[in-house]
């Protein structure tokens, strides 16, 4: 792929990545906490995806925490920017599967399970990463 091409699919990645976001905060506004909190996550790992396409790599997988840790052997430099958020990264990846199956937690939905706290600070996480991203883009 050129450079070019690599740049305008990061771009895509990380457009759709604020996307997510944005839908999160909506949601977290309506009292869908669970769905918030699976947006954030969405929105976090979108963002690092779009860091592995500008650098003409395929990332594989849904977890942010191993998506910015494996970021070590595809640019160095975009690691060390995002390896202080693996904190940030490793609790948005709770949420990825119970916010979204009826079986993901014992004798509850996630309805029940996630409250106003839970999205409001996954959607915190998540802006700390896009953030991050957005600085790393240019």
């Amino acid at each position: 792929m050129s450079i070019e091409k690599d740049r305008r699919t990061a771009l895509k990645w990380f457009e759709t990545a604020k996307s997510d976001l944005d839908a999160s905060r909506l949601l977290s506004n309506y009292g869908k906490h669970a769905h918030s909190c699976f947006h954030s996550h969405q929105a976090a790992e979108k963002a690092v995806k779009a860091l592995w396409y500008l650098n003409s790599e395929d990332p594989w997988g849904h977890s942010v925490q191993k998506l910015i840790d494996h970021l070590q052997h595809v640019n160095l430099e975009f690691y060390g920017k995002l390896n202080k958020l693996i904190k940030d990264a490793k609790l948005l990846d709770r949420f990825y599967i119970p916010t979204r199956y009826p079986n993901g937690l014992p004798d509850i939905t996630p309805d029940m399970a996630y409250d106003e706290d839970d999205s409001k600070s996954c959607i915190e996480k998540a802006e700390n990463i896009l953030k991050t991203v957005e600085e790393v883009l240019g």
